[in-house]
């Protein structure tokens, strides 16, 4: 017996049907388990802090434990890669992070595509850089140090926490930018550089807010600049970058991901408890502590910061020829 096409139609329609409704079911339903939110670096970090805060803040809002574990290496490859080949069913996530933007061109070989396997969930926070410099540096302002560079070209070390980190992206693009040279010499964090750095081995290092506001605060560093766009509320007093090199801007950024094709409905479920934590003052309040900006706003939106920058890194990373450490 044929079918009718009417028949057909209705069938095909009510088939669509089927598996949309069980899809919003799921979501009202989610979660049912234990999360776990991957951090693809070690524990103590800037990453694995943030992983913390949005893990138990998701836990009491949903009522199920966000398990946060660390698989660091790789530069944040190998936690990457296991959210990207985890069942797109909302129980496996990322904190994701610049270097996830910046990696996309650094390595040349991976087995996923950043943009292409992680689904955009929420942004979270973007936090400065200090351009910090040693006491013993003539330049007390970005344009003296711009010219202390120039006139001493190639005899300034720049340190950093590793090849293609943001302490050396931040610098690349300086460099870039202000049309200077300085070497860098990367390290294996950000601890031995700082050492260095105060032991006036290195002139300059494009911290992370968290690593180098204690020395700024106790007098042992020299702050030159902030390389977000607009000032930091922690460091008000510190001008921009951008505020003599006009455009840049650097930062560390947080968010978080899922794999791609997890249900629609159930990334809009945790981008809306996410941003409803923006509006808590005690989260507002230990997020001001670490002097970053709130990054608050769409899944879709979230998708064209990353875009932005993976464009913006990749322009600073074959400027510089940077490898993997």
């Amino acid at each position: 017996m044929k079918t009718s096409r009417r028949r057909f139609l209705h069938l095909a329609a009510g088939a669509s049907i089927g598996p949309a409704l069980s899809s919003i079911v799921w979501a009202q339903t989610y979660p049912a388990r234990p999360v776990r939110l991957i951090v693809p670096f070690a524990p103590g970090g800037g990453t694995d802090i943030f992983a913390r805060l949005i893990g138990q803040w998701l836990s009491e809002r949903l009522g199920q434990s966000f398990v946060i574990e660390n698989r660091p290496g790789a530069g944040s490859n190998i936690g990457t890669e296991a959210v990207a080949k985890a069942p797109p069913d909302g129980y496996t996530l990322l904190l994701a992070n610049a270097a996830n933007a910046i990696n996309a061109t650094l390595y040349d070989k991976l087995s996923f595509n950043f943009f292409r396997d992680i689904a955009p969930v929420a942004s979270l926070i973007r936090v400065p850089n200090v351009m910090v410099v040693n006491p013993t540096v003539p330049a007390k302002t970005v344009p003296e140090f711009i010219d202390y560079a120039k006139t001493n070209p190639g005899e300034i070390s720049m340190g950093s926490a590793g090849a293609g980190s943001t302490p050396h992206v931040a610098g690349e693009l300086f460099k870039m930018m202000a049309g200077i040279n300085m070497v860098h010499v990367p390290y294996r964090g950000v601890g031995p550089a700082f050492t260095d750095l105060l032991g006036e081995r290195l002139q300059v290092i494009f911290a992370t807010m968290p690593s180098s506001i204690e020395y700024v605060r106790a007098g042992r560093l020299r702050p030159l600049a902030v390389t977000t766009a607009t000032r930091s509320e922690v460091l008000p007093d510190i001008p921009t970058v951008a505020e003599f090199v006009p455009g840049y801007e650097a930062s560390q950024w947080y968010g978080v991901g899922a794999p791609r094709n997890t249900p629609a409905e159930i990334v809009a479920k945790l981008n809306q408890e996410i941003n409803a934590a923006f509006a808590d003052p005690k989260m507002k309040e230990r997020l001001a502590d670490v002097g970053g900006a709130v990054l608050a706003g769409s899944p879709s939106d979230f998708g064209k910061f990353i875009a932005d920058e993976t464009e913006k890194w990749a322009k600073v990373v074959k400027f510089s020829g940077a490898k993997p450490g």
